[in-house]
C-alpha cells in the first residue's frame, strides 16, 4: 500500500529537519509542479544554479512557473528558511517592477513562523500593484494541502521529489541529505 498523504508529510519534514536543507523547499514546490503539471495547465521553468542571486540568473524568485503552451512567468516563487519580512515583499516587489514582467502571483515559501503583520502586509500588495497577489505560506502547509487536493498523486509527488533531489549538484544538495531522503523513505514504506 502506497504512503498516505500525512506520511508523505512526516518524512518530507525529517527531511527538511536535515542540516544544510535550505534547498528542499524549492524542490518541494517543484515536485508538486511537476507532478499536477496536466490538472494545472501550468509548469515549472527550468531551476537555476543554487548560488546563483537572481540578479545573475535574471530570475524572479527560486522558482518560476508558467503556462504549458508559454515562457512569461505568471508565478514566481521565493524560499525562505527564515522569517519573511516585509523588506523581502518590498525586494520581490521591486524585482518584478525592474524587469517588466507581468505576473499574477509572488508567493513566499518559509520554514519558519509567519507573523501576522508579515501576512496583512502581503495582503495589501494587490492593491497597491494593481493585481499582484502577494502570499506568505509555511512549507509543510503548501505541501499538506496539495498531497490532499491532488491525492491521487501522490507517489508521482514523492518519487519527483525524490528523482529532483539526487540530480541536483552536491553544492546544492549534499550526498548525506540524498542518502538521508532515501533511507527516511526507505524506513516510511517499510511500515
Amino acid at each position: 500500500m502506497p504512503l498516505s498523504a500525512e506520511g508523505m508529510v512526516t518524512l518530507i519534514q525529517q527531511h527538511l529537519n536535515c542540516p544544510r536543507s535550505s534547498r528542499l523547499p524549492v524542490l518541494v514546490v517543484a515536485a508538486a509542479y511537476q507532478a499536477a503539471e496536466k490538472h494545472l495547465g501550468e509548469r515549472v521553468l527550468p531551476l537555476q544554479v543554487h548560488t546563483a542571486a537572481d540578479k545573475q540568473t535574471g530570475a524572479l524568485g527560486d522558482l518560476q512557473i508558467t503556462l504549458i503552451d508559454d515562457d512569461d512567468v505568471i508565478t514566481s516563487y521565493e524560499m525562505k528558511t527564515r522569517r519573511v519580512t516585509r523588506g523581502d515583499i518590498d525586494h520581490a516587489l521591486e524585482k518584478v517592477s525592474e524587469s517588466g514582467a507581468q505576473i499574477d502571483n509572488y508567493i513566499f515559501i518559509t520554514t519558519d513562523v509567519i507573523e501576522d503583520d508579515v501576512k496583512e502586509y502581503a495582503a495589501g500588495i494587490y492593491e497597491r500593484t494593481g493585481g499582484i497577489e502577494v502570499v506568505v505560506l509555511d512549507c509543510i502547509g503548501f505541501l499538506r494541502h496539495f498531497l490532499h487536493l491532488f491525492h491521487r498523486l501522490r507517489m508521482q509527488f514523492l518519487d519527483t521529489y525524490q528523482e529532483l533531489v539526487l540530480e541536483e549538484p552536491d553544492s546544492a544538495v549534499r550526498q548525506e541529505l540524498k542518502e538521508a531522503l532515501l533511507g527516511l523513505r526507505r524506513a516510511a514504506e517499510s511500515n
